[in-house]
């Protein structure tokens, strides 16, 4: 007979199902290819309670390890350091949010997402990690604008870029000196964006933030443990501001309106089911042309990506609906036939209509 206090053998989980078709990260961790790719992760790995391999989650040396590991393996790097405190993001859903928001373009392309440094996209909050340039520049070869209230963090994102050769010129990283303004200073009015993305910091003190890490380091021992340092790391400003998300987040709008015809697509990852009615609306008050609400999820969470335009025709859509109804089918490859499809860059052009596409041959699509 079993004692009753030992763990069962779980079957794992091989695929998350809840993440994006295209994205890398989908299987679970080969600890073995990526120990390989950089061998002080070695130190961290050891069974879990069922006997596989794994690392301690809660552990912010492990997880800043296996961070390394997996941009070394995936994202060409040679180089990656934060400083300490900074935050140390999970890649997974770091790439499921750009994987997601490049289908804004291919949905109308045969599945075809834009690729090529003609395509620029602003990073509003790089932060010191750097973590969306770098997915980006390697899984689309984009161009990105990096912008950061925090010169700590901005520092360090720059050196990031200067010791990865494939990033040098494609990555622009631009202090933003005033923290109650999004776009202003960062852009200039003549200035063309394809892709904003945003990952806001959703607390509203300090204190929400330490018992949010309490909660989450509960869930992953099973007990309360008296330690306040994130597991995942993060300044002030990466983690938490006056109004949490929903103030952020509504300032976002109100600056996007001033930008409305330099910016083809607004985005922001919403963490909060309940703010998601409030940005709606206020994306109705600034006369958005077409919201989409863009359902995400990895393990246990749930979240949500919001969409808005104001050049591309498009509806409002009921936030009851969209968030309570089915996600919507994700296309699993590239156009039919095959083609490779060049993104044509943004210079002369209606400021109501999207950029478009053309094949090789030059036939617009």
């Amino acid at each position: 007979m079993k004692e009753k206090n030992r763990k069962e053998k779980k079957t794992p989980q091989t695929v998350k199902s809840k993440m994006h078709a295209r994205n890398p990260h989908r299987e679970r961790y080969d600890l073995a290819a990526l120990t390989e790719a950089y061998a002080p992760l070695a130190d961290h790995v050891r069974p879990n309670k069922y006997g596989d391999d794994s690392i301690d989650f809660a552990d912010a040396d492990a997880v800043k390890a296996l961070n390394k590991a997996i941009l070394f393996k995936h994202y060409d790097l040679v180089y990656w350091e934060i400083p300490e405190d900074y935050l140390c993001p999970p890649i997974p859903g770091r790439a499921d949010y750009l994987h997601h928001v490049a289908d804004l373009y291919g949905e109308k392309n045969f599945g075809a997402v834009p690729k090529g440094a003609d395509f620029k996209c602003l990073d509003v909050g790089v932060g010191a990690n750097c973590i969306y340039p770098i997915i980006g520049v390697k899984t689309f070869g984009w161009s990105f604008i990096g912008s950061e209230i925090d010169e700590v963090a901005l520092e360090n994102a720059k050196e990031i870029v200067e010791k990865n050769p494939h990033l040098k010129g494609r990555v622009d990283l631009r202090l933003q000196s005033n923290k109650r303004d999004v776009f202003h200073g960062i852009l200039d009015k003549e200035e063309k964006i394809d892709l904003v993305i945003c990952n806001p910091p959703f607390h509203a003190s300090a204190e929400d933030a330490r018992e949010a890490n309490l909660r989450k380091v509960k869930n992953l021992h099973g007990k309360h443990k008296n330690k306040t340092a994130l597991n995942f790391g993060g300044q002030s400003n990466e983690l938490w501001t006056e109004g949490g998300e929903k103030r952020f987040l509504k300032d976002m709008v109100r600056s996007s309106k001033k930008f409305a015809e330099n910016v083809t697509w607004f985005t922001a990852l919403v963490s909060k089911e309940n703010t998601v009615a409030g940005l709606v609306e206020s994306l109705k008050f600034y006369k958005a042309k077409s919201v989409r609400i863009i359902k995400t999820g990895q393990g246990n969470k749930r979240s949500r990506i919001v969409a808005w335009s104001f050049t591309i025709e498009g509806s409002i859509p009921d936030v009851n609906e969209e968030l309570r109804g089915k996600a919507p089918r994700q296309r699993e490859t590239a156009p039919r036939r095959g083609k490779e499809l060049k993104f044509k860059p943004r210079t002369g052009r209606d400021p109501g209509k999207s950029r478009f596409y053309e094949n090789k041959k030059g036939r617009k699509k």
